[in-house]
């Protein structure tokens, strides 16, 4: 998208992160008895998408030297076109507005959970100004893989041992990320292939 150059660490680091959480997706799907191949199709894509749209962001924030507040109004404004072109012909626009009319406190966990998701998302373009886009995805990956650790001790959860090697692949991911950015490792990689 952008027409950068990736050391061959960078591409490692980023698959054993997208390993990881996809064996921790997996490892839900062992013990839970709600298992759904459209569930995973779509927290694949997500993790895409996730990819490609810190991508696109830094690419305009430094060609119209855009600011954090622009880049996430056309984000949101470009999501809601999509969504709106979905939601209404299918009515789930109606089904969730009818909802939300029998359950107003909903109105107030959604403002409560745009608020922070923009504070979020301000995060997350300010990473994307000052490091770039790899180095944010790689810190909302480590964000989803601290979430799942944290799901286990908030909430009652069966465990098993898929979860460590999946953990480990995303801090093997981590790991190799850190020395993509603080050493010439690329060199010792051609030497070991």
């Amino acid at each position: 998208i952008q027409k950068k150059e990736y050391k061959n660490l960078d591409f490692l680091a980023s698959s054993f992160m997208c390993i990881g959480l996809t064996f921790f997706t997996l490892a839900d799907s062992r013990i839970s008895p709600n298992f759904s191949i459209f569930g995973i199709s779509m927290i694949s894509c997500a993790l895409l998408c996730d990819a490609i749209i810190g991508n696109v962001q830094e690419k305009y924030i430094k060609i119209y030297a855009a600011t954090n507040v622009e880049v996430v109004f056309y984000s949101y404004a470009i999501g809601f076109v999509y969504l709106a072109v979905i939601m209404v012909p299918t009515g789930s626009l109606q089904a969730g507005y009818n909802f939300c009319s029998d359950k107003p406190l909903v109105y107030f966990y959604a403002l409560i959970f745009s608020v922070t998701g923009y504070l979020g998302m301000q995060v997350v373009l300010t990473l994307v100004k000052t490091y770039g886009a790899l180095t944010a995805v790689t810190v909302t990956t480590c964000r989803k893989a601290f979430s799942i650790v944290l799901s286990f001790l908030f909430f009652s959860k069966p465990f098993t041992v898929h979860y460590i090697w999946a953990g480990g692949f995303v801090v093997l991911g981590i790991y190799l990320n850190y020395l993509s950015k603080n050493s010439n490792w690329d060199i010792n990689i051609k030497l070991l292939l």
